[in-house]
């Protein structure tokens, strides 16, 4: 980088129902679960709130404008997959990524002892050092769609990084 750079923040947020069979398929991994999250994709919601949250970041809109719905070659894709275009759409436009951080909120099953193999995850789909990725996880406290299990959600922040005469 040169003598200055710029910094550019972005949120993500995503929700996700609940159905029955499971595995869970939270932030790239699956998680032994008697119910999936359901959407278009493979409704990553963790992996979903990071794309939002660094497209938004380098500008680039958002999950649903890169990654449409309406789009048959999305029905069913991985987000790993979403995730790792999308990071390399953020370096194409010479950012990198400084940092994420996240929220997973469930009220079952308990999210804790998956952290550390979500935080490598997301490390490796995105090519950075696990360090640079923030993982905790909360209840809904028996309230909300969380709260009440019929649903999982997600928050991220990231922060990009570029050079002042490239970015």
């Amino acid at each position: 980088m040169g003598d200055s750079a710029t910094f550019r923040i972005g949120i993500g947020h995503d929700t996700h129902r609940l159905e029955e069979g499971g595995p869970l398929r939270l932030g790239g991994i699956d998680i032994p679960h008697d119910r999936h999250l359901v959407g278009h994709s493979d409704a990553d919601a963790l992996l979903h709130a990071i794309t939002d949250a660094l497209l938004g970041a380098a500008g680039l809109g958002d999950i649903g404008e890169m990654f449409p719905d309406t789009d048959e070659a999305n029905r069913g894709r991985d987000s790993a997959e979403m995730l790792s275009q999308a990071a390399e759409a953020v370096r194409q436009k010479n950012y990198q990524i400084g940092n994420i951080d996240c929220i997973m909120f469930a009220q079952r099953p308990r999210l804790t002892p998956f952290k550390e193999p979500i935080r490598e995850r997301v490390a490796e789909i995105l090519a950075v050092t696990p360090d640079a990725i923030g993982i905790k996880a909360k209840t809904g406290e028996q309230i909300g769609p969380v709260g009440l299990d019929v649903a999982m959600m997600a928050q991220s922040v990231a922060l990009l990084i570029g050079d002042d005469e490239v970015a």
